[in-house]
């Protein structure tokens, strides 16, 4: 579990907060299996007798004083009595971990009898959408052979289609057999029968060691519902025009209720893949992609305000029907024509999934992609709880999760793998703020209680009994990590502690929603003003720039904190940002799907990965074997200057490998695959959760613009391209203005 704050040093009241122009915050990878510094939990058992206090239900932790038979709570102080077992497990610490590690992940004893926990196989369900081409089909077919490598041993598979009809496939017997349903095309239509009715449950689900070549026979077997199949059932549109084919949102509903009725018994989770060339455009749920034509301009209208929020609450209503069954979905779009992700991407958000979007088959990653997914480990049926000391408390809450219904600062993750971060904003409780004296510490309690399937492997003969056959079982895990904070005693001590990657991370979330809410425009304008009043904080904090008699001003506005290396970064992330196609307008040409893409990924990344995705790393080599300069800013400046001949750029969703056009022909190209610049690659690749494109580009030979567009600092921050005064340099100048605006 890492956990990283904004700021290392808390503001020590309201009043430092709000004069230090900083958001104060966390960002929290549950999942991962080291802290940020790269230490591991202590591991033991029997979590549920970790003592609780009985006034905020904060657990037992290093940082609580104890006494032989009471200990006092480090959350608030609260003085609780230890039961008669914890004082004999407490009189030897040396084998409890709550004694040895503030960061501790203990097993809780199994609920359920026996034979219920041994009926824990992992399911996986792929949903194929067959209104679609040739390419699209051979593209998804790859991508579930790779799937089938990476699924373990015990898992099961099931194979439905959609279309104007849903198909299910029983792979079971000698050939695939598939039987279809047909889907009603009006809007409120549902299936005429159960699923369970056309084929029951456990024929649909394949035990995949044993069917894999079934599997991939029925594989072979899809092909596209012709254009005459769907004009019969969709019935022409006007003028003749095809209209619809795709039941998207009949066949999810209806793949949730059949995959329901099994869980808690057959399964513990299922996955679903909807595979999807376009937009559901048949049946429930389907969407109006007329309103991405439309003139917004000529009606006055902000384009990217009126693209971004769903058009129907179908899907959203339809992810809370998946979390019920105990089902995550991921989404993986391949298409170039607009799908509406903004209605869609309820259904994998809330349900711990992820949403995958390639712009075309030719250079898509699906099938990296999806065997990277399969093969790491992940948890389900999570719940993550944040405590704070009293002094303050949690604000907002960030990341791919929903909230408990009941209880405050209590979210749900029905899936969550080792890369999922989520993000926190604090306030203080009341005007006091945090003692002066450092007696008591700002204090964080983060709780994560998971589940995770443990393949019989790993599970000793004892555990499993001789009469008993090899079957996955259930494990419930409790992790629990405690960090106490130091009070900054002045704005100097604040700013000296910052992390600028995770200030990003918050300001990332903040834009989102305001993006959401009021538009791109209002999100942009938000992220420009609080660079505005931080770098007017900051040069009030130092003293830098005075007002006499409420006019005139003495010293220079400094946009650059060059008096505090920990802000420098700030003001090239913010600009990075608002050029990101995150924050671009509509008419530079942004597709709204692709932007609903990023806000998705981007909300889930740990504060690092989103550095690279906004501000990507730039460096060069002297040859494929010898690194020249680490990191360079990202102008043609930097390339000309540096004199070295290949540049390495790692954009988190791309790399590109850059031979400047001045470079010795003898230098090997593409770099050879033994270089420490390919073992760099590889490595980066490997440790990534999505599979990055990797593209080579010779100077002068090839086509290098993808690789110009990464050099923003020469492009003006609203997109009017290349202007006269160099962009990153404007964009200080204008900052600095309005930090004189603010200050008058």
């Amino acid at each position: 579990m890492a956990v990283r704050a904004t700021v290392s040093r808390f503001p020590i009241d309201p009043g430092a907060q709000d004069g230090s122009g900083l958001p104060w915050g966390v960002t929290v990878t549950p999942f991962a299996e080291k802290d940020e510094v790269g230490q591991s939990p202590e591991y033991g058992s029997e979590g549920d007798l970790l003592p609780r206090c009985e006034n905020c239900w904060g657990y037992f932790n290093t940082y609580c004083e104890l006494e032989q038979w009471s200990w006092n709570c480090s959350l608030c102080g609260t003085l609780n009595g230890l039961s008669s077992k914890a004082i004999a497990r407490y009189s030897r610490p040396d084998s409890c971990p709550e004694m040895m590690s503030s960061f501790v992940d203990l097993e809780l004893p199994e609920e359920e009898n026996e034979e219920e926990a041994t009926q824990a196989r992992p399911v996986y369900v792929a949903a194929v959408d067959l209104s679609s081409s040739e390419e699209f089909l051979e593209l998804t077919k790859s991508a579930l052979l790779a799937a089938l490598e990476g699924l373990g041993p015990g898992s099961l598979f099931g194979l439905a289609t959609f279309s104007h009809k849903l198909g299910l496939y029983d792979v079971q017997g000698p050939i695939p057999v598939v039987k279809n349903v047909i889907i009603p095309p009006d809007v409120e239509g549902t299936l005429p029968l159960e699923l369970e009715d056309v084929m029951p449950l456990l024929q649909f689900l394949a035990p995949v060691e044993t069917c894999k070549d079934r599997i991939a026979s029925a594989l072979e077997t899809l092909r596209p519902t012709t254009s005459w199949e769907r004009t019969t059932a969709a019935g022409q549109g006007m003028d003749g025009i095809l209209m619809g084919g795709r039941g998207f949102g009949v066949a999810m509903e209806a793949l949730f209720n059949y995959l329901g009725s099994e869980y808690g018994s057959t399964f513990a989770l299922a996955r679903v893949f909807a595979f999807l060339s376009g937009p559901p455009d048949f049946g429930a749920g389907q969407l109006d992609t007329r309103r991405y034509g439309e003139q917004y301009a000529s009606k006055g209208e902000d384009a990217d305000r009126a693209l971004l929020p769903e058009q129907t609450p179908f899907y959203k209503d339809l992810a809370a029907v998946a979390v019920q069954a105990g089902v995550c979905v991921d989404i993986f779009a391949v298409t170039n024509e607009y799908t509406d992700l903004a209605s869609l991407k309820f259904l994998s958000i809330d349900s711990g999934g992820s949403i995958y979007f390639y712009s075309n088959t030719d250079d898509s990653t699906l099938p990296q992609d999806m065997y990277r997914m399969l093969s790491r480990p992940y948890a389900f049926g999570c719940i993550l709880r944040l405590r704070t000391s009293s002094e303050f408390k949690p604000g907002n809450s960030y990341g791919h999760f929903f909230p408990d219904p009941q209880y405050e600062n209590v979210q749900h993750i029905i899936c969550c793998d080792s890369y999922a971060t989520y993000a926190y904003d604090f306030e203080f409780a009341n005007n006091v703020g945090f003692s002066r004296h450092g007696s008591e510490l700002p204090t964080l309690q983060i709780a994560f209680q998971y589940t995770v399937v443990v393949p019989p492997a790993e599970l000793s003969n004892s555990e499993l009994g001789f009469a008993t056959r090899a079957k996955h079982s259930l494990k419930r895990r409790l992790r629990i990590r405690t960090l106490q904070f130091g009070a900054a005693q002045n704005v100097n001590e604040l700013y000296d502690s910052v992390d600028p990657e995770v200030v990003l991370s918050l300001l990332v979330h903040k834009v989102i929603l305001a993006s959401l809410e009021q538009g791109v425009r209002e999100g942009r304008m938000l992220l420009n003003d609080w660079l505005v009043i931080l770098t007017a904080q900051y040069n009030d904090a130092y003293k830098l720039v005075q007002y006499k008699n409420g006019s005139s001003v003495t010293g220079q506005v400094d946009v650059a904190f060059s008096q505090c290396p920990q802000l420098q970064p700030l003001p090239r992330l913010v600009f990075a940002l608002l050029r990101n196609p995150l924050l671009r307008f509509h008419e530079e040409g942004v597709h709204p799907d692709y932007r609903i893409y990023l806000q998705c990924l981007f909300s889930a990344l740990e504060p690092s990965s989103l550095h690279r995705a906004v501000y990507p790393v730039l460096m060069s080599y002297s040859t494929p074997d010898k690194q020249a300069y680490p990191r360079h800013s990202l102008s043609r400046a930097a390339l000309i200057t540096s004199g070295s001949p290949i540049f390495f750029l790692d954009a988190f969703t791309t790399l590109i490998v850059f031979y400047s056009s001045t470079a010795d022909p003898s230098l090997p190209f593409p770099p050879p695959h033994d270089c420490l610049l390919r073992t760099s690659i590889n490595k980066l690749k490997q440790d990534r959760c999505i599979t990055p494109k990797l593209i080579f580009i010779r100077g002068g030979h090839d086509d290098a613009t993808v690789f110009e567009n990464y050099l923003i600092e020469e492009q003006d921050v609203d997109g009017s391209g290349l202007t006269s005064v160099m962009g990153f340099v404007s964009f200080l100048e204008d900052i600095s203005r309005g930090v004189l605006e603010y200050l008058k």
